[in-house]
């Protein structure tokens, strides 16, 4: 069960943030596009061929101190097919290290089409009539429920018959996420909170051995009183954090995703830890062929002041 498997890894790590690999080809130091471009051309081909060592050696520096990766489609997408094949890669790189992988695709549809979406992230996709493949095979996928049960049934099914899970669009870290989040219901109820409600439903029959679900909700940092309010909404589900670091939001903001016993919610920092190397914080200590153990500093810190907030490990 995906839930289960995260929140050991946690415990063990004695860490409760992922990091996000949501690469763009100017967050690469320059001696690694030079030396890509020299090989492959300054094209597609050559960017994505920098991004995939960019991001392995980022993995690299990191795997032992963080339980997940969490990897933004877009970013990947806009690469084209050598975008995806990165994508691809990167996942098998960091299982092979033994790092939980997060897609964070936000996908929504209905019928057959949520089907095939859930087939290519989290089931397997059929070959003929008694065979099948995985095809991302990620652990964990986001999904947004505009549409409805619906869009998101598929998604839970596989997550029972695979032993994956889904994290739920409930309140985003965005400025404008209130425009239609934050709406009153005639029930008197904002619908983010009646979201967090359907989730709490959803996850029901995918609780583990913690007492989580392998439905968890996406929450962001930056909305630290919503969060309180979610978090006693949805005791059983388990709180993907994003906007932490470059959006703004702090260690203080995230842990209120968190429930009582230390658990309850894993905290996202991308561009903060991949391009840690530039900031004012790490640029005077670490220079760009360093910049992986800039980004190994940063997790550390992350972690350090997640766990300060929180009172954990």
């Amino acid at each position: 069960m995906f839930i289960d498997n995260l929140i050991d890894t946690i415990k063990e790590k004695k860490n409760p943030s992922v990091v996000g690999l949501d690469p763009r080809i100017e967050y690469v130091p320059r001696f690694i596009r030079e030396k890509a471009f020299s090989l492959y051309g300054e094209n597609l081909k050559g960017a994505c061929e920098s991004i995939l060592e960019f991001n392995k050696r980022i993995i690299d520096a990191v795997y032992d101190i963080v339980p997940a990766v969490k990897l933004q489609v877009a970013y990947y997408e806009m690469y084209g097919l050598y975008g995806l094949t990165v994508f691809m890669e990167t996942i098998k790189y960091a299982k092979e290290k033994g790092l939980l992988v997060i897609a964070d695709g936000k996908r929504n549809d209905i019928g057959s089409t949520a089907e095939a979406y859930s087939s290519a992230f989290l089931g397997r996709t059929g070959i003929s009539c008694n065979k099948s493949e995985t095809v991302l095979d990620v652990d964990a996928l986001t999904v947004n429920p505009f549409l409805g049960y619906d869009g998101v049934k598929p998604f839970i099914e596989d997550c029972q018959k695979y032993g994956k899970g889904v994290f739920i669009l409930v309140k985003t870290s965005n400025k404008s996420s209130g425009q239609i989040q934050d709406l009153l219901t005639y029930h008197g109820k904002s619908i983010y909170e009646i979201l967090a409600e359907y989730v709490e439903d959803w996850g029901k029959n995918l609780v583990g051995k913690y007492g989580y679900s392998s439905v968890g909700a996406v929450v962001g940092a930056t909305y630290p009183n919503q969060a309180k309010v979610l978090r006693n909404i949805m005791k059983h589900a388990y709180i993907l954090v994003p906007g932490y670091g470059a959006q703004g939001g702090t260690a203080r903001d995230a842990a209120h995703s968190f429930g009582r016993d230390g658990l309850g919610a894993i905290v996202n920092a991308s561009r903060s830890i991949m391009c840690a190397y530039q900031s004012d914080t790490w640029n005077s200590t670490y220079c760009e062929e360093r910049f992986a153990e800039a980004a190994r500093a940063e997790a550390i810190k992350m972690r350090d002041e997640i766990n300060a907030a929180t009172g954990g490990y």
